[in-house]
This record gives C-alpha cells, structure tokens and sequence, in this order.
C-alpha cells in the first residue's frame, strides 16, 4: 500500500475578504494625508555631457511626475563636452527633491543642483517688437470710418506722421527708464532688447501693451549663483536687484 501524504497545515491563515463597510472605513481614515507643505518656486542647474536626447530625457522625468516648467534654457558652456540647463518649476520641496535626484540618477547628468535657497543673479533676454503707429491712425490707414477719431484729429490738428513720432519717442523713453536697447527701427515699429530679472520683463511687457505690441520672444530665466568676499555678499547696488523703476506717467499712451 501506498503512503498516504499527510496535509500540511497553511502557514497563513487565509482571511476572508472584507465587507464594503470594512473597505470604505479604510479607505477614508487609513488613507495617507496629503502633503501641506506650500508650493513654491525652484531653479534647478543642470551640468548635462552635450548629446542628442538629453533634453528629452530630463523633460520626460519631470513631465512623468506631474511638474509644469515655466522655463526651460539649454546652452553651452565653457567646456566643450558640457551644457548648463536651467529649470525653473513650482512644487512641493519634497517631491522637488525627489525629481531632483531621479534626474541626477540619468547617465548623460553629472549634477543637479538647486538654487532656491541660494543668492544667484538671475536674468532673461526679451526680444520685443512695438508698433510706432497710434491706434487711431491705423484705423485711418486701414479705411476704416471712425468719426469720433476723424473729429479728434481734426480739432487737434496733429497730422498722422507727428503721432507717430510722438509715440516712437514715448517707447524710446520707456526703454530708456528700464534699461532697455532699441536694436531696429522702421516707420511702423520698434525692435526693443531688454536683459533683466523676470518679474522686470513683466513689468516692461504690460507697460508696452497699450501700445500695440506686434510680436515678442522671451529666452527664459538664466542663473548663476553669486560669489561672496571674505565670505559674506556684498550688497548690489542696482534698482534691478531690488525695486522697480519708476516710470514717468508722461511716457504712456493716453487712455
């Protein structure tokens, strides 16, 4: 005869599967709490090696982790093997952090440093064309029946080519005031170059906005962390590092 073979006993007890009450209760009260930790502003560097999909990958590992960039720059450094990139993005420290170290994780990536707490020079170059012609011209030129306006030019008695000049020499002043460069000029329009922080930038745009802006280009933030003397930061003795201009009420367009 045969050996019978004896039943092991489960070493786990199978439990029964848990009831609705049961799971809902533990959904609502074992759940995890989410996070309150404040959502704030990151910069990020980047020393990446210069090859074809770095982008790519590093976009890919922020997008996959639910990040939105506000500016992403990529550039070439002093090395010829070497880019920076600059990301700036607004999160939670924690996770930050984390996407920080799964980035540094990536082959082409030699480091990733962030800047949030620390003192940098931060800069963005905004390339922007301004139109030289008044609205109401415009509607002149384009045939456009606009009686009010008609009457206005006509009891003013200010031809179309003053205006125009009036306005150019408005924007020409505004540029001066923030420190802006005028690179091209036309009959029509303005080229105007301004290098500065990105709050400024903002700034310059909304002050141009009445004035018709025809199109505008915006590099994205660059930062490069300060340097201290004897270990201590010298104080920066430039209105761009700490207050806005103030603009002369006379260089706008009337409302």
């Amino acid at each position: 005869m045969g050996t019978r073979r004896r039943r092991k006993t489960p070493l786990v007890e199978v439990q029964p599967p848990p009831t609705a009450q049961e799971a809902v209760n533990n959904i609502l009260y074992n759940t995890p709490v989410a996070s309150s930790a404040p959502v704030t502003r990151h910069v990020l560097n980047c020393l990446v090696t210069n090859e074809p999909g770095v982008l790519s990958r590093v976009s890919g590992i922020l997008a996959g982790r639910g990040f939105n960039i506000d500016s992403l720059v990529v550039a070439k450094t002093e090395v010829p093997d070497l880019s920076r990139m600059t990301i700036v993005l607004k999160g939670q420290s924690d996770s930050i952090e984390q996407c920080r170290r799964q980035v540094e994780d990536l082959v082409p990536v030699w480091a990733v440093l962030d800047y949030t707490n620390t003192k940098v020079i931060e800069r963005e170059l905004l390339l922007i064309k301004v139109s030289t012609i008044p609205p109401h011209v415009t509607d002149d030129l384009l045939g456009e029946d606009n009686n009010d306006n008609q009457e206005k030019g006509k009891n003013a008695g200010i031809s179309p080519l003053l205006d125009s000049s009036l306005q150019r020499v408005a924007l020409t002043a505004l540029a001066n005031q923030f420190g802006a460069k005028i690179i091209d000029i036309s009959n029509e329009s303005l080229l105007i170059q301004l290098s500065a922080k990105s709050e400024r930038v903002d700034s310059f745009i909304k002050l141009l906005r009445p004035y018709g802006i025809i199109e505008a280009s915006r590099s994205g933030m660059m930062a490069m962390p300060r340097t201290p003397v004897d270990g201590i930061y010298e104080e920066v003795d430039d209105e761009d590092e700490d207050s806005e201009p103030s603009v002369d009420v006379s260089a706008l367009p009337p409302s």
